[in-house]
């Protein structure tokens, strides 16, 4: 188990591999964000798109998968998260885009109220296969102390 003292600031790590489909896209976007240019080939050419895009929120959700298998694969005594900052999506994520993440520990901090948790900030960029930067955010994570 991963616990608060084994996070070292500066460590990054590279994983995840999520293959966006045409299907998901266009029932991401019926269900949670129905603009024209998440649902409709005709209406996505007329935009800067050019094409059905994935809604940045489904991009936030695809990239949350990859995080959890990353957390579960690892055995982290994950406590949630209080929130992220500075989320940013640089360039679209079309179907057929294959999606990773790597990610950088930028610092951790033991809770003085709650000292059974700390919380920890990381740099999160999520590439599409091309290697192109489609999204970024600093993300905030709680987890367990072991207490040695």
């Amino acid at each position: 188990m991963v616990y608060f003292e084994d996070l070292e600031v500066g460590l990054a790590a590279s994983f995840g591999r999520y293959e966006v489909t045409r299907e998901e896209v266009l029932a991401f976007a019926a269900s949670y964000d129905p603009q024209p240019f998440h649902l409709s080939d005709e209406a996505a050419a007329q935009t800067h798109f050019g094409r059905i895009s994935a809604s940045g929120w489904h991009t936030c959700a695809m990239t949350m998968r990859m995080l959890v298998d990353n957390i579960t694969e690892r055995k982290q005594a994950g406590l949630g998260s209080p929130g992220l900052d500075e989320l940013r999506w640089h360039r679209p994520v079309y179907p057929g885009d294959v999606l990773r993440v790597e990610s950088e520990l930028l610092s951790k901090k033991q809770s003085q109220s709650r000292p059974e948790m700390g919380s920890f900030q990381s740099a999160v960029r999520v590439y599409n296969q091309d290697n192109v930067m489609v999204m970024s955010m600093k993300s905030i994570g709680l987890i367990r102390v072991r207490g040695d």
